[in-house]
């Protein structure tokens, strides 16, 4: 690590509490799992999920035009290899519209990169490898669909779902054996093969609750139009009543998709040793989450077709928070909690 001046030290103390600060504001889920994370590792975590906020943030703009969008992309990554950039990017962007805490940590990107500088050589290559990575898939479908994205067939999703969630779960499992000296050389490898499977759940969780808000919102449909066809429905018709009928059946396979992904998603949890309990509770808290809602939306499919905004309760999220702090040492205990919450709420809090 270099040596800083007072500014510079200043500066970073700045970013620091700006990251603090703004993750709850645009995530209630992750900024309850990055908490627990100690030093380091966690301001690693951080900062990379900061900045792949702020890369979603310029892809889901609805009224940008494409090629502004892969402008204002290309700008972002050019940001990881110069300061000057970095410190630049808030002041290139004009206008900006979004969720007005994501538009705020978009518009003070130059903070998180002050926090990305601060890291060691080593964290820095692999937040520069993956998040680049994630940037270059998101340029590349902004540019495919200029007009809104509109995914195909299921390949087309799994390589979208690829770019902007297993990118992540590749970054989180070398920050893991970067961190952790229980994750040496063979367990790492083992979490690598299983990592994908285990951040593209959450992924997939995520877009079957929120088919509605992507397509009216964000002029976004990642339901494959092949998938709809199949059962009498379409992109245009996604959320039309004479074809909602159609609309479930396609969502039902994307449901069942997910299952399989969450079984993959708790074996990768089972296999990070229980001496790196941070990194356990990291993981097991969005996992548990993705369960309840998967159970959810399993029980009312209608939703999913529908405008009605699925969210477990705050009081399960606090209920899994707890339970997943009781079990977590225990793989047993961990498998038969995610058994449990599939069936039925947990409410162990009034």
């Amino acid at each position: 690590m270099e040596s800083r001046g007072a500014g510079d030290a200043a500066r970073l103390a700045e970013a620091e509490r700006f990251g603090r600060e703004v993750l709850p504001a645009v995530s209630r889920t992750f900024a309850l799992s990055i908490r627990v994370l100690p030093g380091a590792l966690g301001r690693a975590v951080l900062t990379a999920y900061l900045l792949c906020r702020i890369a979603d943030t310029l892809e889901d703009e609805p009224a940008r035009a494409a090629e502004e969008k892969a402008a204002r992309l290309d700008a972002l990554l050019a940001c990881f290899d110069d300061p000057a950039a970095a410190d630049a990017f808030p002041a290139r962007l004009g206008a900006l519209a979004g969720e007005p805490a994501h538009v705020r940590l978009t518009r003070h990107a130059d903070l998180v990169f002050v926090l990305y500088r601060a890291m060691s050589p080593a964290t820095r290559a692999a937040v520069r490898r993956w998040v680049g990575e994630m940037i270059t898939g998101m340029r590349k479908f902004v540019l495919l669909y200029p007009h809104g994205i509109r995914i195909q067939s299921l390949e087309e999703y799994r390589e979208y779902c690829y770019y902007v969630a297993g990118t992540v779960g590749y970054l989180l499992t070398d920050l893991w054996h970067e961190h952790a000296a229980s994750i040496g050389p063979r367990r790492y490898e083992v979490l690598r093969e299983r990592c994908r499977a285990f951040a593209e759940a959450l992924q997939t969780v995520n877009i079957l609750k929120d088919v509605a808000t992507d397509a009216e919102e964000e002029n976004s449909i990642y339901v494959p139009e092949e998938l709809l066809r199949a059962h009498g429905s379409s992109h245009a018709g996604l959320l039309s009543e004479a074809q909602i009928g159609g609309t479930r059946g396609a969502l039902e396979t994307l449901v069942a998709l997910a299952w399989r992904d969450l079984e993959g998603a708790r074996d990768y949890l089972l296999l990070i040793p229980r001496r790196a309990v941070s990194i356990r509770l990291f993981c097991v808290l969005p996992l548990l989450f993705a369960y309840a809602t998967l159970r959810d939306l399993t029980r009312a499919p209608q939703l999913m077709a529908r405008r009605d905004v699925v969210k477990i309760s705050r009081r399960e999220v606090k209920s899994l928070t707890l339970a997943g702090f009781l079990v977590i040492l225990s793989n047993r205990g961990v498998a038969w909690l995610a058994d449990r919450v599939m069936r039925r709420p947990v409410e162990l809090i009034g």
